[in-house]
This record gives C-alpha cells, structure tokens and sequence, in this order.
C-alpha cells in the first residue's frame, strides 16, 4: 500500500511542478485536467502526510520515553503515543479506502427512471412519491433536477418518470437506489381498511460525456414528433415539440417533451439514449456487476425488493444492509443521507476484505 502512496505522492509534485508551467496557461483543456487530478488526489495525500507525521510523533515520543525519569513526564508521554498510534489506525483505514478503486462514473450526473410496477394506480402513487423524495433529497445538496418526460395518472400519480440530476458526486451516491422499492400502507382508495402492497423500480444510470464514444448509426433510429401530453407551460401542448426515439437494434425506446422546443426536446432524447447504451456497455464489461445490477432493477415483482416503506409502523426497511429505520416522514422528504452512507460503507467494507483476502 505504502509504495503506492509513495508513486501517488511522486505524482502529486509532478502536477504541481506542470501547473506552473507557462504553456499550460495557455492550454485550457490541459490546465482542467491537470487541475482536477491534483483535486482528487489532494485529500490522499493530505491524509498520507498527517499519516506519516503521527506516526513520526509516535517514534519521537517513544524514544523520548527510554530517557525519561519523571513519572508525571512520562504519563505525559504515554498519553501522546497513545493519541498518535489511535489516530495512525484511522488513518490506515482512511488511506485504504481511498485507495480502493475507484468508480470512473461517480463524478457524473444521474439519468433517473422510475417506473411503476405492481399495485396498478397505489403504485403510480408511490412512484410519484419517490420522484418527490428524489427531488427533495438533490435540491438539499444543491443538485439540479431537469424533468425530461412523465407519463402522469389522473389523480397524481405516476406511471413512469425520467429525469436528469446534475451536481457533483450525483452518481456516487445515487447509484445505490437502483432497483425495486416496495410500499406497505392503506390507500385511500381502499374502504375496508387493508393494507396494500405495491411496488416501483428505480434506475439510475450515468449520464454519457461527450469525450465517451457512442454510436448512434442514423439508420438503427426512427425519430417521431408529436404533442406532448399532460400539464406543460404554454406551446408546450400546442405545437408538435416532443420527441420520441426508437433504437432499434435493443428496442429502446426514449421520450422527452419537457422542452418548448424541438430541437431541445430531441437533444434531451438522445443525451438519454446514448446513457442507456453505454449502460449497457458497462454491463457487457462486467458480467457479474450486471447480474447484481439486473435482479436489483428487476421488474416490478414484489420478490426482487432493495427497500421497503412501511406506513403504517412509520418504518424503512434497507434489506440488502439490514438497516431499520423508524423515521419514515424525514426520507420521503429526502432525508435519506444516512440509508445512503450506511450503504457506501457497507460497499467500501466488501471492497476492503475482497482486497485483504487478494493480498
């Protein structure tokens, strides 16, 4: 581990060394770049000196103590080893998590589909409802949340949803609500006072860089335009504004109708195909992340559930990490922060055994 944070800190003097080099003033993509690798690697290797200074700490106090009389001194000195050799144990953990692999996705922005499953308009409900908790949840990290299309039901729910959130570390978080979430409570519908199960599936997947190279052949794509449907802002229902593509060769089908106009709703509409295509890349690349990925997304069916909202009992239920909580009313205003550190953590532990276990 410590060879490699050596190299990273070799590396680190390097940027800086090339940042102050007049050409790259004049080079902005260069400059970008070399700034934000010296971005990313500066809270390693700021965690590695504090590292390397604890432990200094310790080898000084420790030779201080051989030479020590003075009982009061040397509980004094006692007390520092202690601190500093509590402290190099964190740090060892810090270093090793941050030198886990990381994700080349997590600084992207999120394309988020949810769809209702079953539960017929209770689960429309519930899907409109965690839309809202999304929402709630991006605006509290001061995220932005582009509505891209929504197939609405008459009473406020949603079939299905499709929209974009940009803000740094979207994915990084985001990426661990993939797959079906399942509601317990009595609707307002039902007059015998029973409870119901439904169900939606959630998808989030990175949105594509310009510099990642998809595709698209002209040929594979049929482009229909039409009205949009449901409320819009003015012209939005009047004028043949949204678009809707169809790919072909994986049958994909994509939609937006969110913009007045056309041209912007079909940019909206491929930035979105080209998603789910490398999407789809990244789960030829990874076969057995894939299979994970697929039985979490699932389709809808009550068996394949990630997290269970249970009203009645005010309960939140994650059952892939075990955790419980009874704060119900908070997540589905956004409050999900800890659901999701819980789940990173429980992500970064399985990393740091696979990774023991290798060496």
């Amino acid at each position: 581990m410590f060879d490699k944070l050596d190299d990273l800190l070799l590396r680190y003097d390097e940027l800086l060394n090339e940042l102050h080099e007049p050409s790259v003033a004049d080079d902005p993509a260069r400059l970008r770049r070399l700034m934000k690798e010296q971005s990313d690697l500066q809270p390693l290797v700021d965690a590695y000196n504090e590292y390397k200074k604890c432990k200094q700490e310790v080898a000084d106090s420790l030779e201080l103590l051989t030479g020590e009389t003075d009982e009061d001194m040397k509980e004094m000195i006692k007390e520092v080893i202690s601190d500093n050799k509590k402290r190099t144990e964190e740090l060892e953990q810090q270093l090793k998590i941050m030198l886990l692999p990381k994700d080349p996705n997590d600084d992207k922005n999120v394309i988020m589909e949810i769809r209702a499953g079953a539960g017929g308009e209770e689960a429309a409900l519930f899907a409109a409802e965690i839309y809202r908790m999304y929402v709630h949840f991006a605006e509290a990290h001061h995220w932005k949340v582009q509505l891209v299309s929504a197939d609405e039901t008459g009473i406020g729910g949603m079939k299905e949803v499709t929209a974009t959130i940009s803000g740094a570390g979207a994915y990084s978080k985001l990426k661990y609500e993939s797959g079906v979430h399942r509601v317990q409570r009595v609707p307002k519908t039902e007059t015998g006072g029973r409870i119901h199960t439904s169900t939606c599936t959630v998808a989030m997947m990175p949105e594509v860089d310009d510099d990642i190279d998809i595709v698209i052949d002209d040929k594979d794509i049929r482009i229909d335009v039409m009205r949009a449907s449901g409320n819009g802002g003015q012209c939005v229902n009047t004028t043949d504004s949204a678009v809707r593509l169809t790919h072909y060769p994986t049958g994909i089908v994509v939609y937006s109708q969110t913009e007045k106009s056309q041209l912007q709703n079909k940019a909206k509409a491929f930035a979105l195909l080209r998603s789910k295509l490398y999407d789809i890349q990244q789960q030829e690349r990874h076969d057995a992340e894939a299979e994970l990925r697929r039985s979490q997304i699932g389709t809808g069916d009550r068996s394949e559930k990630i997290r269970t909202y249970n009203f009645p009992q005010g309960r939140v239920t994650d059952h892939r990490i075990g955790l419980t909580l009874y704060s119900l009313d908070k997540v589905m205003n956004g409050d999900i922060d800890e659901i999701l550190d819980a789940c990173i953590a429980a992500d970064q532990a399985a990393k740091l055994s696979k990774m023991n276990e290798e060496s």
